[in-house]
């Protein structure tokens, strides 16, 4: 996966969260519009979706209007020292834990909520045969 998408309407919230509580790295923000952060190999763009749902400007680049409404979801490889690390940080930042269990084939995840409301896990990659 070269990108993976979620919308949120408050970027501030949302590069606290991912950029500062998770400590992933800021590429760029634009605005109100969009905040990119890197992964290993991919990115992770958070869209305001009321901004993407405009027509390009004129003279700026095609992408054409795109966004999405409701909770979207997303999941990070992680393993299970990652998973309790992060688990510890999490709670200790007041996040709600919303789910953390070992599925039949015997990988964990770990599941939480965004600022936005999104879904989001870390899993160990042996969940999918990785």
């Amino acid at each position: 996966m070269l990108e993976t998408s979620l919308y949120a309407a408050d970027l501030d919230a949302a590069e606290a969260f991912y950029g500062g509580l998770l400590g992933l790295e800021k590429v760029t923000r634009a605005g109100e519009r969009h905040v990119f952060f890197r992964l290993d190999g991919s990115m992770l763009l958070i869209f305001n979706p009321a901004e993407t749902a405009h027509p390009p400007a004129p003279g700026a680049l095609p992408v054409p209007p795109h966004g999405a409404s409701g909770p979207g979801h997303m999941a990070f490889a992680a393993g299970t020292g990652e998973i309790d690390a992060l688990k510890a940080r999490l709670e200790a930042a007041g996040v709600a834990i919303e789910a953390d269990f070992t599925w039949p084939n015997g990988a964990r995840s770990l599941y939480i909520r965004d600022p936005a409301g999104n879904s989001v896990e870390f899993a160990e990659p042996r969940l999918w045969g990785f």
